[in-house]
């Protein structure tokens, strides 16, 4: 099964422009893993979509599989 980090890691490089930008870094705390997500600065709208719709997609993705995985996931798209 894939981790966490490559799921959003994938998500982001098919949405910027630039994906060979994309760095994901997992910080593991005691009861959620943090996802820092950088990309180009180009990119960040892409990545943050309209409203922040895409953002708040993938964080839901996050959210259903940490369930199954009986860990909390939470996405921060870092400038």
């Amino acid at each position: 099964m894939a981790s966490m980090k490559e799921l959003v890691e994938e998500i982001a490089k098919s949405l910027v422009d630039v994906p060979e930008e994309v760095q994901v870094r997992e910080v593991e705390g005691e009861q959620t893993t943090v996802l820092e997500l950088r990309v180009a600065a180009g990119d960040l709208g892409k990545v943050i979509g309209k409203q922040g719709r895409t953002a708040r997609s993938i964080r839901t993705l996050l959210g259903a599989a940490g369930t199954k995985l009986n860990r909390r996931f939470s996405l921060e798209i870092l400038e």
